[in-house]
């Protein structure tokens, strides 16, 4: 089954999609990344051992969703398929040197990530189960007033990640279940319809504590692997490093004189798949921060948990994949016969054996499901944003959506709405960066409270009435006046 799109909307979707991810973005993105960096004083770097800190304490929750849930929850949607198949792509096209620029991509993407998450915590709405909502809806609604942006912005991302993506993430589980163990498409489609329907329908507490065990053990086992891997090339990994730099720099092309070339291509794609990769300032991972109850109590504290799933996603993750094809060596690297997802399981199967091919379908396989649960989440948060007091009902036929979803794309081709998905992504994108551009005084803000509280050896807590600009805007049942 091929699904397809008249032939002008196709165009008019392409054109979109040139124009939005070709270059709009990725400027809007990197800027953006640029500025947060230099207003916060390069906070990435000089609270990186914070992170961790927090992460410890992370579990406190009190019957909500944790802090370390929350983040669990953004890595299931951040680690899918772009860590295994998009760095793959990366390097395929872009070069060795492509994975430098998608570490580039998440050391600025880390700010944004602090920046959008804390103001999806600000002002977070008390959900009446001792959990909260929150994300781009809600700060653009509440923040700026524009109601209107807010609800353009929610369809884009249902559309999006509510639907679309979780039937390319179905189709990737369907694609490699078939090819590594001959399952057929169709009965993958009903086994992953059965396996997520009841955590769907447990609410976001249930795809918070699915996540929580889940993404940790499937995140550990793939990097064993890779340590693995490293530990059986340990002499060529100072080798890999420095292909990694000079392809980056073009170094290795100057003498054939298409350096410009290289090094463009090797720019364009690893800042493209890192983008597509960590997800900072897309306004995705925001709709998991806001979930959070927060340990300490402030804004701030989940910035950092959501700036450390950045990290872990880009700077660990897909540079666990880029050892495993780089050390592969460049016979594999410049091979015509695979890309994507195959390219990483041939280099896997060239050090460890043809169990290397199997292992991969099944991390795709996890990590694709996870994402699959996290896209949903994201999705039921902006419906009951948009649906108010008929939300139960709403919320029904939204998970019934999703499992059609997750079933058609386990048996069809999507390349279509694969393409319609990234032209609603790109414009959630493009609002949030707008939205968070315009309140990012408010984040600067809670960041000085929170710097200046550590620095007296206090522990921070947010106390809106020292905010003017928040103290009238913020839910009183999620941040009592103090």
């Amino acid at each position: 089954m091929n699904f397809t799109l008249p032939g002008a909307l196709t165009g008019l979707v392409d054109a979109g999609n040139g124009l939005l991810w070709g270059s709009v973005l990725i400027y809007l993105l990197i800027g953006t990344g640029l500025y947060f960096t230099v207003m916060t004083r390069a906070i990435q770097i000089r609270h990186f051992g914070h992170m961790f800190k927090l992460l410890r304490h992370s579990r406190e929750a009190s019957g909500g969703i944790s802090s370390f849930q929350a983040l669990s929850t953004s890595l299931a949607a951040r680690v899918g398929t772009g860590n295994l198949a998009g760095v793959a792509v990366a390097i395929y096209f872009g070069g060795p040197g492509a994975i430098f620029w998608m570490w580039m991509t998440a050391m600025v993407g880390m700010a944004t990530s602090f920046v959008e998450s804390t103001l999806a915590q600000a002002y977070k709405t008390d959900h009446g189960d001792n959990t909260f909502r929150g994300g781009p809806a809600r700060y653009i609604e509440h923040g700026l007033g524009l109601r209107w942006l807010a609800v353009a912005f929610s369809v884009c991302l249902i559309i999006a990640f509510g639907l679309a993506f979780n039937s390319v993430q179905a189709n990737s589980i369907a694609q490699a279940m078939e090819q590594a163990f001959s399952i057929p498409t169709w009965a993958m489609g009903l086994i992953l319809m059965v396996v997520v329907a009841p955590i769907i329908c447990g609410g976001l507490k249930s795809i918070a504590r699915v996540a929580e065990l889940v993404v940790p053990l499937m995140a550990l086992l793939y990097l064993l692997l890779a340590l693995v891997v490293v530990a059986l090339n340990i002499g060529d990994l100072p080798a890999a490093f420095m292909t990694i730099i000079k392809s980056a720099f073009g170094i290795e092309q100057a003498a054939g004189g298409a350096i410009g070339y290289a090094v463009s291509q090797a720019i364009i794609n690893g800042i493209q798949r890192g983008l597509f990769s960590n997800e900072a300032g897309m306004g995705s991972a925001p709709n998991a921060a806001a979930t959070a109850t927060t340990k300490p109590n402030h804004p701030a504290a989940q910035g950092f948990i959501q700036m450390l799933g950045v990290f872990l996603d880009t700077l660990v993750i897909c540079t666990a994949t880029a050892a495993i094809i780089i050390m592969a060596g460049p016979e594999v690297m410049a091979s015509d016969e695979a890309s994507g997802i195959q390219l990483t399981q041939i280099a896997l199967s060239s050090h460890v054996g043809e169990w290397g091919s199997m292992f991969i379908a099944v991390a795709i396989l996890l990590f694709a499901f996870t994402s699959v649960i996290a896209n949903y989440s994201y999705g039921e948060s902006n419906i009951e944003y948009l649906a108010g007091r008929h939300a139960p009902m709403a919320v029904l036929i939204y998970r019934l959506a999703v499992l059609a979803m997750v079933m058609v794309g386990s048996v069809a081709s999507l390349g279509a709405i694969w393409n319609f998905a990234d032209l609603s992504m790109g414009m959630m994108a493009l609002i949030n960066l707008v939205a968070i551009l315009l309140l990012s005084p408010v984040a600067f803000a809670l960041l000085r409270d929170y710097d200046r509280q550590l620095s007296a050896g206090q522990e921070p807590v947010f106390d809106p009435s020292r905010f003017p600009k928040l103290v009238n805007k913020v839910d009183p049942k999620a941040w009592p006046k103090r």
